[in-house]
């Protein structure tokens, strides 16, 4: 069952076996950023919460991310991230939102940067006057799932080059897994290990992950899962 954690006056953490989803609330509208892997009643869940009109945005469309995306008609989420989420099963009507792009909740504005890597559509959200970047999957402590259909790790190592210009603007990372909060300082750190793995310097072990095989590669802060 999910559980769900009051982070301050105005968020709100859902725990979900193994992953998270956030709630957020402005002035005038509140926005849902994904919907958990195990409650498809993630609405009616979050309204018990909020009274405010709600929404919902989609990091990414990863399955463990979109069990509730069925109860909203329309939802955001990065245009890029469409295969992903049609093949996972997804219903209803993509508002695009590209990098760059505001949604204002109201005296609440939320920033969305393009990171794809993790999948071809991910994108991080920067809550702008809390200083605050909610990640995805793609700034974690790990293991970041960088295996099998639609990942690539050049692209990873780009975005996160990306985020580095982006620092100054928040103080902490909210992840979709693992612990939380996590440092920003994680960022760099995450750009040397996926570098590691790019010029073969790094040693991995063989693993299976949903009946696929990857290799786990093991850092101080952090973990890859990657194809062999």
């Amino acid at each position: 069952m999910a559980e769900v954690i009051r982070i301050n006056a105005d968020t709100w953490r859902v725990e979900d076996g193994g992953v998270r989803f956030f709630i957020l609330e402005g002035t005038e509208k509140a926005l849902m950023i994904d919907s958990g892997m195990n409650t498809p009643d993630a609405r009616k869940l979050a309204e018990t919460i909020i009274s405010k009109p709600l929404e919902l945005l989609n990091t990414h469309a990863d399955r463990d991310h979109i069990s509730g995306n069925d109860a909203f008609d329309r939802f955001y989420m990065d245009p890029a991230e469409q295969e992903n989420y049609r093949e996972a099963g997804g219903a209803g009507t993509v508002i695009p939102v590209h990098d760059g792009d505001v949604i204002d909740l109201g005296d609440r504005p939320l920033e969305i940067i393009g990171i794809p890597g993790h999948t071809p559509g991910s994108i991080a959200v920067l809550d702008l006057h809390r200083r605050v970047l909610i990640s995805g999957d793609s700034v974690q402590y790990g293991p970041i799932f960088m295996f099998g259909k639609f990942r690539n790790m050049e692209a990873y190592v780009s975005s996160m080059k990306k985020l580095l210009k982006h620092m100054d603007r928040f103080d902490t990372v909210y992840p979709s897994h693992g612990e939380i909060p996590v440092e920003a300082e994680l960022i760099p750190k995450l750009i040397g290990y996926a570098e590691e793995i790019l010029a073969g310097k790094a040693e991995g072990n063989p693993v299976e992950k949903f009946g696929m095989k990857a290799v786990l590669y093991r850092f101080e802060s952090a973990g890859f899962l990657c194809d062999q």
